[in-house]
């Protein structure tokens, strides 16, 4: 089925249409991954996007039952340069194009993405919609421009009720903003008793259930969005071990009086340098964040920078100077990426550690 791809700022790009037939819009991003499609494509942190993909083959390996991130993908739709309809891969059950069926999700291929890509990097992110071949160009500009898109993303993806993953460790509360599997993954393999929580659960209720550490989770949109996370965390500091992760980390900025701002195009993928202030030691990350924490602002606060970004010396992590308490930018749990910063996790078990012994 032809379809095409048409941005607010009037790029019309005409494709072939696969997963579901229907029309679909949201903000146009792109992501630098070569591998690790079915993990983005079920990251809750893509609420509300459409993800251009630069590498140019997706699906070559199809869709498995052990990679998903999320059980139901919260993602608008997906931009590929050629799709593959006969994936080769011994976890295979499913192809790119059958998942998006059965979610009723929608996609465009045979695009030209590296066009794509040029025109985000040099004007930045754009709204765009996914639209039948015969839809009426002007028309749709002009409803891109006019439409303005919910700002409830965290809302839209965050567990509506707490509960456990039961362990026999350290007990900790893992707020969830839009939380990625991997993170639970990773707790679990340090043998942490672990509850999820909503995003609006207050920091009395948290309180309540005595944990050892909390976790806040990445997850989608503006961290403006999300007020009433800021007071939760401002009566959890200094109470209880904290490590943010994506939005938790700017979610932990605003609340020490910090500032975030929109960048340009993001950062998407699993491929970005980091460096590590302290230790002068460089790891490759996993990153999927459209808003970063600003440097200026922090020198009013309680807050050290970390980590930044070697690509353009964004923040990319913070310390608190008095209370237990830390954040990162990327995903030290990768899923979709390099392990080169799962050692996080190791950090914030002996952070509870040495609060309860103290």
């Amino acid at each position: 089925m032809k379809k095409k791809l048409i941005l607010e700022s009037g790029e019309v790009f005409h494709g072939e249409g696969f997963g579901a037939d229907l029309e679909t819009a949201g903000e146009v991003v792109f992501n630098t991954g070569m591998t690790g499609y079915q993990e983005l494509i079920s990251d809750p942190s893509y609420c509300g996007q459409i993800v251009c993909m630069t590498y140019p083959l997706i699906g070559n390996y199809g869709i498995n039952r052990d990679d998903y991130e999320s059980i139901e993908p919260a993602i608008k739709g997906l931009i590929v340069k050629e799709l593959c309809d006969l994936p080769s891969n011994f976890r295979t059950q499913i192809t790119l194009d059958e998942l998006f069926k059965k979610k009723n999700l929608s996609g465009i291929s045979g695009i030209d993405t590296r066009r794509l890509t040029r025109i985000l990097r040099n004007s930045g992110v754009v709204k765009g919609k996914i639209v039948n071949a015969d839809a009426d160009e002007n028309t749709v500009v002009a409803e891109l421009k006019g439409t303005t898109f919910p700002t409830n993303q965290v809302e839209t993806v965050s567990t509506k009720t707490s509960y456990a993953n039961p362990g026999r460790g350290l007990k900790v509360v893992l707020v969830d903003f839009g939380s990625k599997l991997g993170i639970i993954r990773e707790l679990s393999q340090r043998n942490c008793d672990i509850t999820v929580v909503s995003h609006d659960t207050t920091a009395e209720e948290i309180l309540l259930m005595d944990p050892d550490g909390i976790m806040l989770s990445n997850g989608p949109g503006d961290p403006e969005d999300n007020q009433p996370a800021l007071e939760m965390i401002r009566g959890l500091l200094g109470k209880v071990p904290i490590f943010g992760i994506c939005l938790g980390h700017q979610l932990i900025g605003l609340a020490c009086g910090a500032k975030t701002f929109k960048l340009k195009f993001g950062h998407r993928g699993g491929n970005h340098p980091v460096l590590d202030l302290e230790k002068n030691k460089v790891a490759i990350t996993s990153q999927n964040h459209g808003y970063a924490v600003d440097q200026e602002s922090l020198k009013n606060t309680d807050l050290i920078e970390t980590h930044i970004a070697l690509n353009d010396r964004t923040n990319e992590g913070l310390k608190h100077k008095i209370h237990p308490c830390f954040s990162v930018q990327y995903h030290p749990e990768a899923s979709p990426g390099p392990e080169d910063a799962n050692y996080l996790f190791d950090d914030f078990i002996q952070l509870m550690e040495d609060f309860k012994n103290k």
